[in-house]
C-alpha cells in the first residue's frame, strides 16, 4: 500500500481537572491513506471530537506523534498550527457556519477568496456538484438546513483540501436529509479525491464510509473496512 496520508502514534490527550486527570485519548494509533473515507463512531464523551481536533490541530496532544505527508504536524505553536490548517484542511460543521448576508454563491466566493483561488465558474461547479445549482442567488435562510449543509460541505472543499473533516455533520438533520447530504459528500470527495474523515454517533451513516475506526474511553476498539455490500 502507499505512503500513508497521515499516521498518528500513541497519541494522547489529557487534561487536569479537580477531580484529577481526564484521558481524552489514551493511546491512539492509526494511518489513514489517500481517497479513504473514514467515520470516527463512538458514544458521546469517547474521545472522537478530540481526535477530530487534534486531526485539523484545532488542539495539540499531550503525548504521541502526528505526521501529515511525512512531517510532524506543529504542536502548542498556534501560527504554525493556523498555517497548517489553512494549507491542508476543510471542515464542516454541525450547525452549518453560513453568513446568512451572503448568498449560497457568494459564501464558496468568500472562502475562496482567502485561500486566494477566487474562481468563480469552480465555484458554480462545486454547487453543482452537490445539487444546488440552481440556489446560488438565494440566501441561507432562504433554503433548508439539508441545502445549508450541503453549501457548507461545497465550501469546505472550495480550497482544495487535502483533508476533509466533518463533526456530527447530519446531527441537526432528519434521515432523509442526511442521507442526501451524506450521498453530496461522497460524490464530491470522489470527484475532487478528496481523504475524510468524519465524527458521529449514528450506526446508519457506517454506509457510506470505506473504513470505521471505533473509539470508547479515550482509545480504538476497532478498525474496520465496511464491505462493499454495507455501502449506499
Amino acid at each position: 500500500m502507499a505512503d500513508a496520508l497521515l499516521r498518528m502514534e500513541n497519541l494522547q490527550r489529557h487534561y487536569t481537572t479537580p477531580a484529577g486527570v481526564v484521558k481524552a485519548l489514551d493511546g491512539v494509533s492509526f494511518e489513514i491513506h489517500e481517497g479513504e473515507r473514514v467515520i470516527l463512531l463512538g458514544p458521546s464523551g469517547s474521545g472522537k471530537t478530540t481526535l477530530l481536533n487534534c486531526l485539523s490541530a484545532l488542539d495539540s496532544p499531550t503525548g504521541g506523534t502526528y505526521r501529515f505527508l511525512g512531517e510532524e504536524v506543529p504542536r502548542n505553536q498556534s501560527e504554525k498550527m493556523t498555517s497548517f490548517r489553512r494549507e491542508n484542511i476543510g471542515y464542516v460543521f454541525q450547525f452549518f457556519n453560513l453568513l446568512q448576508d451572503l448568498t449560497v454563491l457568494e459564501n464558496i466566493l468568500l472562502i475562496q477568496e482567502l485561500a486566494g483561488k477566487k474562481d468563480p465558474a469552480r465555484a458554480k461547479e462545486l454547487l453543482g456538484l452537490v445539487g444546488l445549482e440552481a440556489e446560488v442567488d438565494r440566501f441561507p435562510g432562504e433554503i433548508s438546513g439539508g441545502q445549508q449543509q450541503r453549501v457548507a460541505i461545497a465550501r469546505s472543499i472550495a480550497k482544495r483540501p487535502t483533508l476533509l473533516l466533518g463533526d456530527e455533520l447530519t446531527g441537526n438533520l432528519d434521515t432523509e436529509t442526511s442521507n442526501k447530504v451524506m450521498e453530496a459528500l461522497v460524490s464530491a470527495c470522489q470527484q475532487e479525491s478528496i481523504t475524510s474523515v468524519f465524527v458521529t454517533h449514528d450506526e446508519g451513516l457506517v454506509k457510506y464510509a470505506t473504513r470505521v475506526i471505533r473509539i470508547d474511553s479515550g482509545k480504538i476498539v476497532s478498525d474496520e473496512q465496511v464491505s462493499s455490500d454495507k455501502k449506499a
